[in-house]
């Protein structure tokens, strides 16, 4: 039987957490009773800095099961991706694969008996992937389809309609230890990885108590993150509109200087300010965008750490790090 790890980041999850325990040590107990897992498996909970009785609440878990629930707590917030990463870093010695979820379980958890029996079957990477998206919005359909879209156009390796419901084998953990970069994308880097993988088709929830953590604003933020830290594509996208744009005012120029040796010459200012504010926005925009790459470049080199554990509470007490 194969040891596995739940990894669970939480910010500020203090009402969804007493019926995210529940339910995911109901899960266990009843893959472990069935021989699925072993009896070693366990939830990790990774408090991402949180401002209300998060890790106060994952404390009293783990003391009331430490055989269950275990915690790891960063030293301030570092965001979704980063304690994601951090909690998949601490586990991965400690088991054969670990599972990503969200604390608020609109990802269903019976999903995971599918992923362990592919696990199984020898795959290292199992995408959790919603198989209809009833419970959104209009908008965010629309939103979240442009998003993939737009990705692949810039050449990333995305799964459609997967967030971060997956499992990963320790092979496969090892293998996304090696990614060093400080800005992470981890549905953009985990393809990257290569290992055989295969997908799990869910229907997602809606979420049972508490606000969701990432708004509009959070998500285009996330959106960017994701093209700008794993493709070059929008730089090569400026270099082609300068060359298009360089090839243009070439014909113009031609074309204006035959109406002026013609004696045709019109003069006119609507032509002249639409030039000077087109041309001006798009260097705008386009030093914008090399500005993001050079910002990112600029964080890259001094090589912080992604995050710094406070607290670890494993089965053999809490130690901090």
């Amino acid at each position: 039987m194969k040891t596995i790890f739940l990894v669970i980041p939480c910010y500020n999850e203090e009402e969804v957490l007493p019926e995210t325990s529940r339910r995911l040590r109901e899960k266990l107990l009843s893959l472990q009773e069935s021989g699925a897992i072993s009896k070693d498996s366990r939830a990790v909970f990774v408090d991402d800095g949180s401002k209300d009785k998060t890790w106060k609440l994952i404390t009293a878990l783990h003391i009331k099961y430490p055989d269950m629930f275990d915690g790891v707590k960063l030293s301030r917030n570092e965001g979704h991706q980063n304690a994601l990463f951090a909690g998949l870093m601490q586990v991965k010695d400690h088991c054969d694969a670990a599972i990503s979820l969200d604390a608020d379980l609109q990802d269903d958890i019976n999903a995971i008996d599918e992923m362990v029996q592919q696990f199984e079957a020898g795959f290292d990477i199992v995408y959790g992937v919603r198989s209809q998206r009833e419970t959104d919005t209009a908008f965010k359909r629309t939103t979240a389809r442009s998003f993939y879209k737009i990705m692949e156009l810039m050449g990333v390796e995305v799964v459609y309609d997967h967030a971060d419901y997956r499992l990963m084998s320790r092979r496969a953990l090892e293998g996304l230890s090696e990614f060093g970069e400080v800005n992470l994308f981890l549905r953009g880097i985990v393809p990257m990885i290569g290992y055989p993988s295969t997908k799990v088709y869910y229907e997602r929830a809606a979420r049972f108590a508490g606000e969701s953590k990432y708004p509009l604003k959070k998500m285009l933020a996330f959106a960017a993150e994701g093209i700008t830290s794993l493709s070059v594509k929008p730089i090569r996208m400026i270099t082609g509109l300068g060359v298009l744009i360089f090839a243009v005012s070439i014909v113009m120029l031609i074309y204006f200087l035959i109406r002026h040796l013609t004696g045709h010459t019109v003069a006119g200012w609507t032509s002249i300010v639409f030039s000077v504010w087109a041309i001006g926005g798009l260097q705008l925009l386009a030093i914008g965008i090399i500005g993001e790459y050079i910002g990112k470049i600029y964080l890259e080199t001094k090589r912080r750490p992604k995050y710094l554990i406070d607290t670890w509470l494993h089965e053999d007490g809490a130690r901090t790090e």
